[in-house]
């Protein structure tokens, strides 16, 4: 039996939950290399270079071994490694020297994960170094404080090193973390949710408000409570708001909702609520927060996210590079290591013993004002988001089919395009893709948009002479989309709805006058319209899916004339997993 296996059969106690962290970790033993301060995983590139991409590899299994040692756990194996790394890793005199960070250098994200060690567990990784090796790594850490950071939850890697260098009475910077402290509090917008920088530059509301800022600030009020309890006590507040809302965002079979940027960090989607246990912290019951956690895990635990010596892979639920940021490296995946946080809890807590429980009762539909999202849960379980395209102009890759969707489902996923050259390799499920001269354009980004209790409209502009004001209703069975389109251009448009696996059992398809529909054993999705278009199903480019490797999208085909036109289609959908 697997070791994925075992643990979806497990009780879920402290045992189960190391094992699980060993079946993650342990196919990294060999990859390290010979000083230890990096991680030889793969070969893919990235906007930094092959020695940054080594050391992120290396940092980035710290955020779950660090914990581990902190509830006392053994791992020798690791324990030396790590020792090793650290002292040669910030030693200029050695060959495996991390070298000296610039200016917004990807070194200073990984250092997040080496400060929270030193917090966690000094006796370890800070008490058996010699004074040259301490004054190397504190010397290491402190350049954070002298390099220009870009303005996001970078900042709280500046202030987690701050905080750790304090800890051990090295020379630090609290004037620069406290800045950074008031930067981060003005992105606060209310129930909980942040942006991820100022609201001009970057709108969106997405996994880096509960993997970062608030996993940060949960973090900081463990570590600076008793030096800084009234901000303390603002982050912990802001948490237990933060995670009722929250569990919107998650499936009762274990999926979280696939939506924005860094999804490559999968199973990280729990994460806050880790954080939280680790804290002390309880917006829902713990029951429910470790129900969560455990049918998240095994729905990851479910997919092909591992290649064949068992080290994560860049992608979804398989390995697909066409999603990736320009910033997913062979060791980034990792960071899903956050939510094994929960191995610094002592072995007599009562996580480790209490049962997995369901959700609590759930709005069918609601507005999360303060995420700009409209969520819905429909009967037979899947959780859908209708999204208005709010996102920084700045695209780290795929931005529009991340963020500008009609709607993100659990139980569907979404398709990243292999290009726009043609319908098929847009694979533009759940958009309005207008063809032009041969390329498709789709949603961007929306010049304005209105969030209520029953439905989303958003104003946008696929190209240069054509508007489109589209409103999504959420029905029981899925939604209808109302578009009026004011063009000057006379074009076609492709009404899509979610993409469906084929090659799978059961799989059929139809399409007629005003329908089109697709379905399998698993899931179905159909598309109608009465206002004269034509139903046609869309064959996707292999690999665009981020759930299935092959997948068809039925649509509605528009004749699109000059002038002003109403499209109306209808989205139902349904799902037996």
């Amino acid at each position: 039996m697997s070791w994925q296996e075992e643990f979806k059969k497990s009780t879920y106690d402290r045992e189960a939950f190391t094992a699980a962290m060993a079946g993650i970790l342990d196919p990294l033993k060999p990859l390290y290399t010979p000083h230890k301060a990096g991680l030889q995983i793969g070969e893919t590139g990235v906007t930094y270079n092959r020695g940054t991409i080594q050391m992120e590899g290396f940092s980035r299994p710290l955020w779950a071994l660090a914990p581990f040692w902190m509830g006392g756990g053994e791992a020798c194996e690791f324990e030396e490694i790590y020792r090793k790394g650290l002292v040669s890793g910030t030693d200029p005199e050695d060959p495996e020297y991390w070298g000296d960070p610039s200016d917004c250098d990807q070194r200073f994200v990984e250092m997040a994960a080496i400060a929270c060690t030193i917090l966690e567990v000094p006796e370890k990784f800070w008490a058996p170094l010699s004074e040259r090796e301490k004054k190397n790594l504190a010397a290491w850490l402190d350049t954070i404080n002298h390099h220009e950071l870009p303005g996001c939850n970078w900042l709280f890697f500046m202030i987690l090193v701050n905080l750790a260098l304090e800890s051990v009475h090295m020379p630090c910077d609290p004037d620069n973390m406290n800045r950074a402290l008031k930067e981060t509090d003005s992105w606060y917008r209310g129930d909980g949710w942040y942006t991820d920088g100022p609201a001009e530059n970057k709108p969106q509301s997405d996994y880096y408000i509960p993997w970062a800022l608030q996993y940060y600030g949960v973090l900081y009020s463990v570590f600076a409570g008793k030096k800084d309890p009234e901000r303390a006590a603002v982050y912990r507040e802001r948490a237990m708001a933060f995670g009722k809302q929250f569990a919107y965002w998650f499936d009762e079979n274990g999926a979280a909702l696939p939506y924005g940027r860094s999804l490559t960090y999968r199973f990280g989607q729990c994460a806050f609520y880790s954080a939280c246990i680790f804290a002390g912290l309880e917006p829902l019951p713990l029951p429910v927060m470790k129900g969560i956690i455990v049918r998240n895990l095994n729905w990851w635990l479910s997919q092909k996210i591992f290649d064949r010596d068992g080290v994560l892979t860049i992608g979804y639920c398989y390995p697909q590079m066409y999603m990736a940021e320009q910033y997913n490296a062979p060791g980034s995946p990792y960071w899903g290591m956050k939510t094994f946080i929960l191995m610094a809890l002592p072995k007599e807590h009562p996580f480790w013993k209490a049962a997995p429980s369901p959700l609590p009762e759930m709005e069918p539909l609601i507005a999360l004002k303060h995420a700009d999202l409209l969520m819905q849960r429909m009967k037979d379980g899947q959780v859908n988001a209708y999204a208005p395209a709010v996102v920084e102009k700045y695209s780290h890759g795929q931005f529009p089919e991340k963020y500008g969707k009609f709607v993100y489902s659990t139980r569907f996923g979404f398709s990243a395009s292999r290009s726009y050259d043609t319908i098929e390799q847009a694979a533009p499920d759940s958009m309005l893709a207008f063809v032009i001269d041969e390329h498709v354009f789709v949603r961007r980004h929306c010049e304005s948009f209105t969030l209520q209790d029953d439905r989303l409209i958003s104003i946008w502009h696929p190209f240069m002479g054509i508007t489109v004001t589209t409103e999504l209703i959420p029905t029981q069975e899925g939604h209808v989309r109302r578009h009026t389109v004011e063009s000057n251009i006379a074009c076609r448009a492709y009404d899509c709805g979610f993409a469906v696996p084929k090659f799978t059992e059961g799989f059929a398809q139809t399409a007629e006058e005003g329908s089109a529909q697709a379905h399998n054993v698993s899931c179905s999705c159909s598309v109608r319209t009465s206002a004269g278009g034509k139903g046609i199903v869309i064959g996707a480019f292999p690999n665009t899916s981020l759930y299935s490797t092959n997948t068809v999208i039925p649509a509605i085909s528009y004749e699109i004339p000059v002038g002003k036109t109403t499209l109306e289609t209808t989205v139902t959908s349904c799902s037996r997993q």
